[in-house]
């Protein structure tokens, strides 16, 4: 009797790894030990939500404060969130720097820090969060992370007087963390 329990047992996970063997496996959160101490999350807060923001920033050859030539000034990022799995949960888009996600709760944020990243790629960011506004998945977020940065610096054109004025669109991509109170 005893050995037909086991083998019920065996029989019944065999077939359960089985079913579960074309389910997505979960992935595991993210860690922040790698990174900067300048753009990690204090302690006592968790990951909330995970995107990929992929999109474009916008720069504008403008005159240098002071009048001594031109350069490219940053005018704002505009970006589809997107989940681990790639589907759109949300919008990213400034000024000011907000975070929308697809069920109508978004959140603004003062920049806390900024740390380098590789060469080419617009530097990492903690963002301090304001209270949401509508309910949904922005409720409760604290902090934001940019992490995972690829492309969007200033172009390397000429910015001078005779492309004052002119606009240029910069392709990026980038992890934005969403942190809570844990």
């Amino acid at each position: 009797m005893r050995s037909i329990f086991f083998a019920s047992i065996a029989v019944t996970s065999a077939a359960l790894l089985s079913a579960c063997g074309g389910m997505p496996m979960s992935a595991a959160t993210f860690n922040q030990a790698s990174l900067p101490d300048a753009v990690k999350v204090p302690a006592g807060h968790r990951v909330a939500m995970e995107t990929v923001g992929v999109g474009e920033i916008t720069y504008e050859c403008r005159a240098k404060a002071g009048g001594a030539g031109q350069e490219w000034v940053f005018v704002g990022p505009q970006a589809d969130l997107n989940n681990r799995m790639g589907a759109k949960v949300g919008t990213y888009y400034g000024p000011p720097a907000t975070w929308a996600s697809s069920d109508g709760s978004k959140i603004t944020g003062t920049q806390v820090a900024v740390a380098p990243a590789m060469a080419g790629s617009i530097p990492l960011q903690l963002v301090k969060a304001n209270p949401a506004t509508g309910m949904g998945a922005m409720n409760g977020i604290a902090y934001i992370q940019r992490v995972a940065t690829q492309g969007g610096v200033a172009p390397a054109s000429p910015c001078d007087g005779a492309t004052l004025g002119r606009k240029q669109v910069v392709k990026y991509q980038a992890d934005y963390i969403f942190w809570k109170a844990a």
